[in-house]
C-alpha cells in the first residue's frame, strides 16, 4: 500500500547536527546510517503529493531543560548555532516547512506539544494547525530520537487523530537506559501506532 498521497504527511523529527552529527553535543550513536533511508521517504513523501514538515531543537542558551540549569540534557540545540541546524547529509528543500520547539526554554520533546519544565503547563505548537488546513489525516514520522522526540510526536499525533505510523528503521534511539528505543516502540504499538520499517510497503 502506498504510503503517501495529498492527504499524508512525512514529520522529519530533530534532524540536528547536535543529535545527528558525531561531534554533536547530544550525539545519537548511529544516527548517520539512517540519514539514507530518511533521505529516500523525503522523496517518496514529494513525490507522491504528501507534505514534508521537520522539527527542529531551538533552545535559548540557558533553559531549565538543560542539565547546567537543572535539567538532564548536555546543552544542544542552541538557536542560531552549528548543532541547531539541520544536519547537513540531509535532504531539505529550499523552503521547508520547519516547526521550531523550546523556543523559550520549553521541553521540546513532541512537534505537537510545548512543556514547561518547572510547572509541567503544555500548549500546543502549530504543527496541528498547520497539518489540519492542509487537510493532512495520515501523518509517517522518523528521525531522532525514537524513545524521546519521536515517540512524543507520534504520542501526540495518534491522541489527536491521526493515523500515525513511526519507520523504525528510519530512527535511532538515545537509550539512555538499555532498551528505552525497544519500550518506546512498544508503548507506541500499544496505543495504536504502526511502529514498522521503511521497506515494508
Amino acid at each position: 500500500m502506498q504510503r503517501y498521497d495529498s492527504k499524508s504527511a512525512l514529520i522529519v523529527v530533530d534532524v540536528q547536527n547536535d543529535f545527528a552529527d558525531p561531534k554533536g553535543g547530544l550525539s545519537v550513536e548511529g544516527a548517520p546510517d539512517v540519514i539514507p533511508t530518511i533521505n529516500t521517504e523525503i522523496s517518496l513523501a514529494r513525490n507522491n503529493g504528501g507534505i514534508v514538515v521537520y522539527t527542529q531543537d531551538w533552545h535559548p542558551p540557558s533553559t531549565p531543560h538543560f542539565a547546567k540549569d537543572g535539567g538532564i540534557w548536555p546543552v544542544h540545540c542552541v538557536a542560531g548555532t552549528w548543532g541547531a541546524e539541520l544536519y547537513q547529509a540531509l535532504d531539505v528543500p529550499a523552503d521547508p516547512i520547519i516547526i521550531r520547539k523550546g523556543t523559550n526554554g520549553e521541553d521540546g520533546y513532541s512537534g505537537f506539544t510545548l512543556r514547561d519544565p518547572v510547572s509541567g503547563e503544555t500548549k500546543p505548537t502549530e504543527l496541528e494547525a498547520l497539518l489540519r488546513n492542509r487537510g493532512i489525516e495520515r501523518v509517517v514520522i522518523c528521525g531522532l530520537a525514537t524513545d524521546y522526540c519521536v515517540n512524543a510526536t507520534a504520542l501526540d499525533a495518534i491522541r489527536l487523530g491521526f493515523e500515525t505510523r513511526v519507520l523504525t528503521d528510519a530512527c535511532k534511539a538515545v537509550n539512555l537506559n538499555r532498551g528505552d528505543g525497544r519500550r518506546a516502540i512498544e508503548g507506541m504499538r500499544a496505543a495504536g501506532i504502526i511502529a514498522s520499517q521503511a521497506r515494508e510497503r
